[in-house]
This record gives C-alpha cells, structure tokens and sequence, in this order.
C-alpha cells in the first residue's frame, strides 16, 4: 500500500524544521477598543490611562490577545499558511506590551508529523528593544485545500479533500 503524504493538498506544502517566519505591528489604542468590543475585556489597565501610569507596567498595555493574535496572523498567512488553525498552545505572557510598542511574532517549525499534517512551533513575541513578551509552543493542523483529483488546483470554490482538524492528541 503507497502512503500519500498528507502534506501534499495542502496550499503551502510541508514545512520543514527550522523554518521561520514573522510578522510586525506597532499596537494601538484601536487594536485595544477592538479587541474590547469582542470579548468585553475593559480591564482598566487598558483603558484608564491615570490608572495604568500607577500600575507595574507605567501605562496602558493592550490586552494579552492582542500580543498573541499576531501569533495567528503568521500561522494562516505564512507558516505553516493558509488553512493552519491552533489545535493547541502553551503561552506565557512574560513581560506586558505597551499601547504603542512595536511588537513582532515568530514562529519555528520544531517538529513535522509524517502522518498527518500537523506540526509543532516555537512561537515568540518581542517588543521592539527585542525583549520577549510571549513564550512558548503551538502545535497546528493545515486543512487539505487542494482538490485531491487536482491537485494543482488551488480556486476557493474547490472542496475537495476538506477534512475537519484532528484533536491534538491524536
């Protein structure tokens, strides 16, 4: 029996060890309204700049999921790219990111699954004097999006070979 590797319909191919990407923006005080409206995260130290200048962090910060939604963009975009969805992380939020700071996300392929395409990364966000501001690991499954009788066809309207993602611990 051949085995077909799972890696093949997807839109970017497999990604090797190793392999990095990155993703930059300077945070503001719209990311922090927007992120509020959707979750209804008003913490005071987001909003209340008096408040925050007395706090530990010297002034408004944005909310943790605005420093780790960056993280998301450069799995869907670019690695391990379009169809890429978190099956699971393991986040520390080790230093706060000022409205303002200049942040950027990286992640590092560190294991590729042979079986199914799922990997694991390394995954950092860094304000802008370099200092990390979100640590830790993700481990992702990429959607086969190509049609599998094409496979070279990539068009949006293409449903072929769609499965629902894995659980992580299969």
């Amino acid at each position: 029996m051949m085995v077909t590797d799972p890696w093949r319909l997807t839109l970017a191919g497999r990604p090797t060890v190793g392999q990095r990407a990155t993703r930059r923006r300077t945070t503001g005080m719209r990311d922090v309204e927007l992120f509020a409206e959707m979750t209804g995260d008003r913490n005071p130290l987001h909003f209340d700049a008096a408040l925050a200048a007395r706090a530990p962090f010297g002034g408004l910060i944005v909310q943790g999921g605005v420093t780790s939604g960056l993280l998301n963009a450069v799995v869907a975009e670019s690695l391990p790219g379009p169809g890429s969805v978190f099956l699971g992380t393991e986040w520390r939020f080790v230093k706060a990111v000022r409205v303002g700071e200049a942040i950027e996300a990286e992640v590092e392929v560190i294991a590729v699954r042979d079986d199914k395409p799922i990997c694991t990364l390394r995954t950092t966000v860094r304000n802008g004097a370099g200092e990390p501001c979100l640590t830790g690991t993700a481990v992702t499954w990429t959607a086969p999006l190509r049609d599998a009788a094409n496979p070279k066809d990539i068009s949006s309207t293409s449903q072929g070979g769609v499965q629902a993602p894995p659980r992580a611990e299969d």
